[in-house]
C-alpha cells in the first residue's frame, strides 16, 4: 500500500522542495508547472478535505490558504516533521496512507499530489471502494499524478528517459506503480464514480471523479 518505500522518502525528505523546484535535471518535466498544479487541485477541492501523501505540505499549505478544514494523512516520519516545520500550529500531520487510516467523520473531497502511484492497480481500485464510503453524496477525488494515455506511452517516456541518460528517472518508472486512465477509469466507475481527466504537463494529469 505503498509504505515499502518509506525510505526513499527517508532519504528524500530534506530535498523534496527542491526537487519540485527543479533543481534535478532530471525530474524538471515531471514537476513542470508544479505550483499551478496545486492551485488546481486545491480550486476543485470543497468542505472537509482529506489528504493522502502530503509530503512537506505545498498542497496542505494551499488548501489551508483557501480556508479549507484540512486532514492529512502521511505516511512518512520524516516527512511528516518537514511539513509540520513549515506549517507550524496551523494543522496536524497523522500516521496514516491511502488505504491505512483512521477517521471517523465523512468528507467532502479527497486530495492527492505526487502520490497515487504507489499503489498498485489492485490497491488502487481497494482504495477508490474506501473512499466512496467515506465521501458524503456528489463528493470529490481530486489526484494530481503521472499517469499514461496507454501502456504505449509509459515505455515511451522509460526509453526517453534512457535516451537522455535520466537513468534515476528511467528506474522510477520502472519500479513504482505508473498506470493508465483507461485503468483508473474502469477502477473508479466500479466503484460508483464519475470522472474525467486534464493533462497538465508531459507526465502529470489531474483526475477529478465524482460520486454518483
Amino acid at each position: 500500500m505503498g509504505r515499502e518505500f518509506l525510505d526513499l522518502f527517508q532519504d528524500w525528505a530534506d530535498s523534496y522542495d527542491d526537487t519540485v523546484t527543479g533543481k534535478d535535471v532530471e525530474y524538471q518535466a515531471v514537476f513542470e508547472h508544479y505550483e499551478s498544479i496545486l492551485d488546481e487541485v486545491a480550486s476543485r477541492a470543497k468542505g472537509r478535505v482529506v489528504e493522502f501523501g502530503p509530503g512537506t505540505g505545498n498542497l496542505t499549505k494551499k488548501l489551508l490558504d483557501a480556508g479549507f478544514e484540512v486532514i492529512p494523512f502521511e505516511p512518512s516520519p520524516e516527512m511528516r516533521t518537514v511539513g509540520m516545520q513549515k506549517l507550524g500550529e496551523l494543522v496536524t500531520f497523522r500516521d496514516g496512507d491511502f488505504l491505512d487510516f483512521s477517521l471517523e467523520e465523512r468528507a467532502d473531497s479527497i486530495v492527492s499530489s505526487y502520490a497515487f502511484h504507489h499503489l498498485t492497480d489492485e490497491e488502487k481500485g481497494k482504495a477508490f471502494g474506501i473512499y466512496g464510503k467515506l465521501l458524503v453524496q456528489g463528493g470529490k477525488i481530486v489526484f494530481a499524478d503521472t499517469m499514461f494515455e496507454t501502456e504505449q506511452h509509459y515505455h515511451a517516456a522509460i526509453s526517453l528517459a534512457i535516451k537522455k541518460e535520466y537513468y534515476n528517472l528511467a528506474r522510477d518508472l520502472k519500479r513504482e506503480y505508473y498506470t493508465t486512465l483507461d485503468v483508473l477509469k474502469d477502477r473508479l466507475r466500479e466503484n460508483g464514480f464519475s470522472v474525467m481527466f486534464q493533462q497538465v504537463n508531459t507526465f502529470v494529469w489531474i483526475m477529478e471523479a465524482t460520486k454518483q
